[in-house]
């Protein structure tokens, strides 16, 4: 089959018209535009229905797909479209469509370009050309998808442009005259081409039509624009005048012994500035109220301060996220500098992350015309249009600001060559692929700056009349110098307004965008440009990513939101960092980076995230990310305690994940839990907000291992008063009787031994109700505990031989090594160290069995206090030694004091005290452990 979209949407199967209806054009047109790759279904829907999608959009897209499906099939394309998790992906072959067979032949036309063949490119790019049939998809009934390929008509042009100036160059002008006329009457602003009509028409010896055509053009942009020609045009204009001899026909093309024609080059002065030339000054204007950044002021000073020895030209990046003021730095500095620079100061931006970006060739001709270059004396392509310019800058100084660059191809051709003149860059990405780049990293403003801004935009008056209403505004703009501004210009242009106002108006987050707009500046339209460059997938992700209410994120809940492979997700996640969408937190885990987002980005991804998924899509997604983050904890404590957990079946609701990204992350177990810390914690309490109420209950139980071990009594609180309220709601007797347990575990702690009985047996007889013989199993042994701490001795033996029978007869090792563990408590409360050292034996068997690394840890403590009670140093230095590689394999600090402690009290009782051994004391509070 063949597919044709440069024109009306045409597809054919053996030289037969395929008919497709209105509805599949548009999904059939938006699959092939992104032939290869992804296309959300949301993005079909909305280019079927714009932004008024029915309930039923996703169905009808979908049914679009299986009518299209059914269409290929019958033309021998059974596996044309294929599912993703995401979308839908057009499989193609790159001949079967006229855009790929367009781009390959503008690509072999340029080779031949570069390769000064310029006749072999003319065929090429007129075979290009002759591709198109009218506009791109033109009768597609989706303006969305019009819009879409509004950059192929641009494209075109941009062919013709590089296909006529070849002519020209061929001596073709005489031919070109209908041509461009018809194109100059289409495109009447269009500059170019009617520089090259009017040249053409020059070489043809009509000069006075070719001054015509200049000011009809003039006229037209007055009347339309306000503005007139550019100033290459102009001077286009008074060369034609005065008869310039630079614009006569070039001679004709030859070809040299090796078959590459050869277009020799003009006189020798034809590129040569006018004498008297003044230098070029192109930057912007500096702002009066420029605020802060002196430390990156003097780094860049420094960096292009004068070095006799210096032989390379100084490159410095300002890299930071949109609207954290990197143009505003850079063209302040450049202001400063400009007296060192005393050859020109030149300006472009280049619009990296914007269609249509400025591409190097441009820029070149831009500087070299302001360096005196005329236009019809500028050379065609891109190297030798950067030769010329290294040869112009070679003995000048010049400063070089380029702004808003997306990658190292935009740079590279614009450096100079010798050191003396010197290039500044701001870029959303760091381009560390320049050679010998100095990096300058913009932050938001700290809070002293961010007043200070207010202050020099609506006066320090005002800000010291409402200071904390100032300081919240501040807050409210992130610090984000851009929004600073904007918040600033709109009390400025409202004096009536008291600054705690605005406030007011901002405190609601579905409206602080647009709040956040004023004049040209706008927060939403700047995040706008960064999220449309980045691929879809990527834009998913950021949209995902703002559903969960962590503070921070990591690749595997990246992976867990998109349902796809660790890697690729971390791949996504770093194209984000790139474009600074998300921010790295500077801390790391492993392989394993962490991300969050600047309060107004989340802001604005919460935004795309209402507008761009469906709610069902939307709660899949964060299901799968608790559901990870339940599985990961639940493995996590399986790790440090064995199997002796509640929850030793498997929750409903948990997401596990690869193997082999488990083992990276916990290794070890507690360093993950304290990685994830509050994740947890916010996991907990969105999994009760969206009623996932095992998840909210798993986590929370799971994460009582690092509540403990942490002595983070405030969290295990809020947690599990969360869990509670969600299981009492939803009637979930399973998760009232765990939480009310860990509640009295907590409470035991917390020395409430009161609130920890009462807790405790109405767990116990909860557990009961629903034949849950393990969990009042667990609960009746904590209650034992709390019996013998309050000297109940009689009843903690009667609970724990009850416990110990239950454990028993559920064959359960580790609930049976906790059980002796216990009872060893009692026996050396009552002096019977024998028969405690006996029962310790029996429960470090059985620790091990069940692979409870802590409740080894407790046992082998246990076991060098009672050497060391009785005199046996070595011995009590043997155990404590295995308690502290334990701990330390575990990732727990408070286990490694106590081990620590343990060597050195044992230590001292030798005759070679070891001062490193006793150099920690233990922290006040628990002991290693507990039993419970």
């Amino acid at each position: 089959m063949e597919f044709r979209i440069l024109g009306p949407l045409e597809v054919s199967a053996d030289g037969e018209r395929v008919d497709v209806s209105p509805r599949e054009q548009i999904v059939l047109a938006s699959l092939l535009l992104e032939a290869g790759r992804i296309v959300p279904v949301t993005r079909l829907t909305h280019a079927i229905y714009g932004d008024e999608a029915p309930p039923t959009g996703r169905v009808q897209a979908q049914i679009c797909i299986s009518a299209l499906r059914r269409l290929l099939a019958a033309h021998g394309r059974t596996a044309a479209i294929v599912t993703r998790s995401q979308g839908y992906v057009l499989q193609i072959d790159a001949e079967s469509l006229d855009l790929h067979e367009h781009d390959k032949l503008v690509a072999r036309a340029r080779g031949h370009r570069e390769a000064r063949r310029p006749a072999e490119a003319v065929r090429h790019y007129r075979a290009a050309l002759a591709l198109w049939r009218g506009d791109a998809l033109e009768g597609v009934p989706s303006p969305q998808v019009l819009s879409a390929v509004s950059h192929l008509d641009e494209r075109r042009m941009t062919v013709r442009e590089e296909c006529i100036e070849l002519e020209l160059q061929l001596g073709r002008h005489r031919d070109l005259i209908p041509e461009l006329t018809a194109l100059v009457a289409a495109y009447p602003l269009h500059d170019r081409l009617r520089g090259q009509l009017m040249l053409a028409l020059y070489r043809s010896d009509r000069q006075a039509e070719a001054l015509e055509v200049f000011r009809s053009g003039r006229r037209t942009m007055i009347d339309d624009l306000g503005l007139e020609p550019n100033e290459w045009l102009r001077e286009l204009q008074h060369s034609i005048l005065t008869a310039d001899a630079a614009l006569r026909m070039p001679p004709p093309v030859t070809t040299d012994w090796s078959g590459a024609e050869r277009v020799p080059a003009g006189p020798p002065d034809a590129s040569a500035p006018p004498a008297g030339a003044s230098p070029p000054k192109m930057l912007p204007t500096d702002i009066g109220d420029f605020t802060g950044r002196a430390e990156q002021v003097r780094l860049i000073e420094q960096r292009f301060a004068d070095d006799p020895d210096r032989v390379a030209v100084p490159v410095v990046v300002v890299v930071g996220k949109p609207g954290v003021g990197k143009t505003t730095l850079a063209v302040h500095v450049a202001h400063r500098l400009a007296g060192a620079y005393t050859d020109g100061q030149l300006f472009a931006d280049l619009r990296g992350r914007v269609a249509g970006r400025v591409e190097p060739a441009g820029v070149l001709e831009r500087f070299l015309h302001a360096l005196g270059v005329s236009f019809a004396a500028m050379p065609q392509g891109l190297d030798e249009r950067a030769e010329l310019y290294r040869g112009f800058l070679s003995q000048r100084r010049t400063l070089i600001v380029l702004d808003n660059v997306e990658d190292e191809g935009q740079v590279l051709p614009l450096l100079p060559g010798l050191a003396g003149s010197a290039v500044l860059v701001t870029s959303q990405a760091r381009l560390s692929g320049i050679p010998g780049a100095t990096h300058v990293a913009l932050e938001v403003f700290d809070p002293d700056q961010s007043l200070e801004l207010l202050a020099r935009i609506d006066g320090q008056d005002r800000v010291d009349a409402e200071p904390a209403a100032a300081v919240a505004l501040t807050e409210l703009c992130g610090r984000l110098p851009l929004a600073l501004r904007i918040a600033g210009a709109r009390l400025a242009a409202r004096p009536q307004w008291g600054i705690g106002y605005l406030v007011d108006r901002l405190q609601d987050e579905v409206r602080r965008l647009d709040e956040l707009r004023h004049g040209g500046m706008e927060i939403r339209a700047s995040l706008s440009l960064c999220y449309e460059a980045v691929d879809p997938a990527a834009r998913r992700l950021f949209r995902l990513l703002s559903a969960l209410d962590f503070p921070t994120f990591s690749g595997w809940m990246a992976a867990a939101l998109l349902d796809m492979p660790p890697h690729e997700a971390q791949d996504l996640l770093d194209v984000l960092a790139d474009a600074q969408l998300v921010e790295t937190t500077g801390t790391a885990l492993g392989v394993h980076g962490r991300y969050r987002f600047h309060d107004l980005i989340g802001v604005f991804a919460r935004e795309r995230l209402a507008q761009e998924e469906s709610p069902a899509e939307r709660d899949a997604a964060i299901s799968r990310v608790l559901g990870a983050l339940s599985f990961l904890s639940a493995e996590a404590h399986r790790r440090v305690y064995g199997d002796a957990h509640l929850q030793a079946g498997s929750t409903p609701g948990r997401w596990p994940l690869p193997r082999r990204l488990v083992e990276q992350l916990l290794d070890p177990p507690l360093v993950w839990f304290e990685w994830e810390h509050a994740s947890i914690v916010a996991g907990v309490r969105q999994a009760a907000q969206v009623g996932l109420v095992d998840l909210c209950w798993d986590m929370a139980l799971s994460a009582v291992t690092l509540f403990e071990s942490r002595a983070y009594l405030d969290d295990w609180r809020e947690t599990h008063d969360i869990a509670l309220d969600a299981a009492r709601v939803a009637g979930n007797r399973p998760a009232l009787a765990a939480m009310l347990y860990s509640v009295g575990v907590l409470s035991m702690v917390e020395q409430r031994f009161p609130d920890a009985r009462e807790e405790l047996v109405e767990s116990a007889a909860m557990f009961r109700s629903i034949s849950d013989e393990r969990g009042e199993g667990l609960a009746v042994r904590t209650l034992a505990f709390v019996d013998r701490i309050t000297g109940n001795l009689a009843d903690a033996e009667r609970r724990y031989e009850q416990a110990r029978e239950s454990a028993l007869r559920l064959g359960d090792p580790a609930a049976l090594a906790h059980v002796l563990y216990g009872q060893v408590q009692v026996q050396v409360d009552g002096g019977h160290m024998e028969k405690a050292m006996a029962t310790l034996g029996e429960a470090l068997e059985l620790s091990r069995r069940a692979g409870s690394r802590r409740l080894e840890s407790q046992v082998l403590h246990q076991i060098g206090l009672i050497h060391l009670e009785e005199g046996r140093a070595a011995a009590a230095i043997a155990c404590f030694d295995r308690v502290l590689d334990a701990v330390r394999d575990l990732g727990d600090p408070i286990g490694e004091a106590y081990a620590l402690h343990g060597l050195g009290m044992a230590t001292l009782g030798t005759a070679t005290p070891g001062p490193q051994a006793i150099e920690r004391d233990p922290p006040a509070g628990r002991p290693v452990g507990r039993s419970a």
